[in-house]
């Protein structure tokens, strides 16, 4: 039998943090207020509610199998070791993984009546002989013992005409925006809300979250997800980059009717995966002229295509990182198409994620270049990607410094060359004034916080400690999550000086994918990731102890 210890499970933090959803649940129907009933709970819930962090167990429990059913069997069987009360009911099946190691996870959403109970999952953990070996997660419990009103008198699409209204969206949207029911606790209250998903471009993009009340219309809560900085045949073809690299690419012939044969950035040449396609945005932010980067040849050498050829360059890196490194067949780990869109506006200093694709902007010369020129950027967007597609790290707060973070660990493993982040982006104007890089994970504290509002809530530099935390409000930085992120960000420099970075890669995609959930703060973070640890190097191992270390030299216990 395995030997397991007891963690005692940990409280709820002061307020249950918005979740966002996986771009899979974003194209789910909506669900009509006629079919499903709602929740209006105005009870107040316990900030003391304990909830499942890493119940281990002392001697592992044996099923025939690890089905949903036998791990539901094993919450039932053990609510008071838990404390979650009528499993059955109270959770959805969301997904069914089995790794490399032979393991099992199967991760449930909490729900009521059906309804989801916002960025609340729990996951239970077969090993390869189908025993239930642990447990993680968070829900809130509280609800569990409400007596829930679930009905409603709001429809879907009014809600979703207020939350169009209140992000001011254009008419034209990147794709159909959703409208899904959710019990949300918010601010002290469990509400019934339309979770309304409304993404889009233009000068100032967005990926949209709004919480509105399933009664009264109101909007509950908000918050932008947008995640910063005929026949074809593939073929070879090269480009020269932003730096002036010589680049392989993998290209497509192109038949145009009136110009005839063309090249273009498209990679088909990945089994199992869609594509690999850059566009070229053509410096504005309208959607609608967006195009396929095509060329009369196949050498993309001039000067506007230099951009374009590095984010098809990198993206294919990245790609390849994932698969080769931990078998990820693209972003949604299904093969799903990577598309990059270049020259985005006039002198837009940003890379993000949409929740679908990359977007780079050419930079305005003075702060940055064509952010396209990063490798270590290029892996930072497509990691939220594939976040995005694993643990869903809510974009605010504590989890929203662990999506960016997470981001900024694997940027700096793809682009291995040092442990610095935005190097290649940044313009002789900003070196000439010492701005040599965006952040340091070697080093926090060497990095100024460039904006004055964030530098503001602390010390005026990075932070490399719990110590020199920033205590942000929500609308400055989603929280801190860009400036927080650095304090993870240098507990994973560390393990990785003591194990290098393979190993690291493996550990964190490991906790990332298998333990980690939306609302996971700096302490399950740590928890997660010593779990992975032991999951692949075995309890005691060095590995274990340099995460141990890693965490605690920066105050996260």
């Amino acid at each position: 039998m395995l030997k397991r210890k007891f963690i005692v499970p940990v409280a709820l933090s002061s307020a249950l943090l918005v979740g966002s959803i996986p771009v899979s649940s974003v194209f789910a129907k909506p669900i009509d207020s006629k079919v499903v009933n709602s929740v209006q709970a105005s009870k107040k819930w316990n900030e003391n509610a304990s909830v499942p962090l890493f119940v281990k167990e002392r001697f592992a429990e044996k099923f025939s199998s690890s089905t949903p059913s036998n791990a539901l069997n094993y919450l039932k069987k053990n609510e008071g070791k838990t404390g979650i009360k009528n499993p059955d009911k109270s959770l959805k099946v969301k997904d069914t993984q089995k790794d490399e190691l032979g393991m099992t996870h199967v991760r449930f959403n909490q729900s009521i009546n059906g309804v989801n109970v916002e960025g609340s999952e729990v996951i239970v953990h077969f090993n390869k002989n189908n025993e239930v070996v642990s447990i993680n997660g968070r829900i809130n419990q509280t609800i569990a013992d409400d007596t829930v009103d679930t009905t409603a008198s709001l429809r879907s699409d009014t809600a979703l005409k207020t939350a169009m209204s209140t992000v001011n969206a254009p008419n034209e949207l990147t794709y159909e925006p959703t409208t899904e029911l959710v019990v949300y606790p918010f601010e002290g209250e469990n509400h019934t809300a339309y979770k309304v998903n409304v993404n889009f471009m233009g000068d100032e993009p967005g990926n949209w979250f709004v919480f509105v009340d399933a009664k009264t219309g109101q909007v509950i809560d908000k918050y932008n997800g947008l995640m910063h900085a005929d026949e074809i045949r593939t073929q070879k073809g090269v480009g020269k980059g932003v730096h002036g690299d010589h680049r392989e690419l993998h290209i497509s012939q192109v038949k145009e009717p009136k110009s005839g044969t063309k090249f273009a950035l498209a990679d088909y040449a990945h089994e199992n995966l869609e594509a690999i396609l850059t566009y070229d945005s053509k410096n504005d932010t309208d959607t609608r002229n967006d195009t396929l980067y095509v060329g009369n040849s196949a050498a993309f050498i001039g000067d506007y295509d230099r951009a374009a050829v590095d984010a098809h360059y990198n993206s294919e890196k990245v790609y390849d990182y994932y698969l080769n490194e931990h078998g990820r067949n693209s972003l949604d780990g299904k093969g799903m198409a990577i598309k990059s869109y270049v020259h985005y506006d006039k002198n837009y200093n940003n890379a993000f994620w949409n929740g679908a694709w990359m977007t780079y902007g050419d930079g305005d010369g003075e702060f940055f270049i064509s952010l396209s020129a990063g490798l270590d950027v290029a892996a930072h967007e497509m990691t939220h990607g594939v976040i995005t597609h694993t643990a869903n790290l809510v974009y605010r707060d504590q989890p929203g410094a662990l999506n960016e973070s997470f981001a900024d660990v694997f940027g700096a493993l793809v682009d291995d060359k040092d442990w610095e982040m935005g190097e290649d982006i940044m313009a002789p104007a900003a070196k000439a004034d010492g701005v040599t890089r965006l952040r340091s994970l070697s080093d926090p504290n060497s990095v100024k916080v460039s904006n004055a509002q964030r530098a503001a809530y602390g010390s005026g530099v990075y932070p490399a400690h719990m110590d020199e935390f920033y205590h942000m409000p929500r609308n400055v930085d989603n929280g801190g999550v860009h400036v927080n992120s650095s304090i993870t960000n240098h507990a994973a420099y560390l393990i990785g000086q003591e194990i290098g970075r393979k190993k690291l890669g493996q550990i964190y995609y490991r906790a990332l994918s298998v333990y980690l959930t939306p609302n996971s703060n700096f302490s399950d973070a740590r928890k997660a990731i010593v779990q992975s640890a032991i999951d692949i190097y075995g309890a005691g191992s060095a590995e274990e102890a340099a995460v141990n270390s890693g965490f605690d030299a920066v105050g996260i216990y």
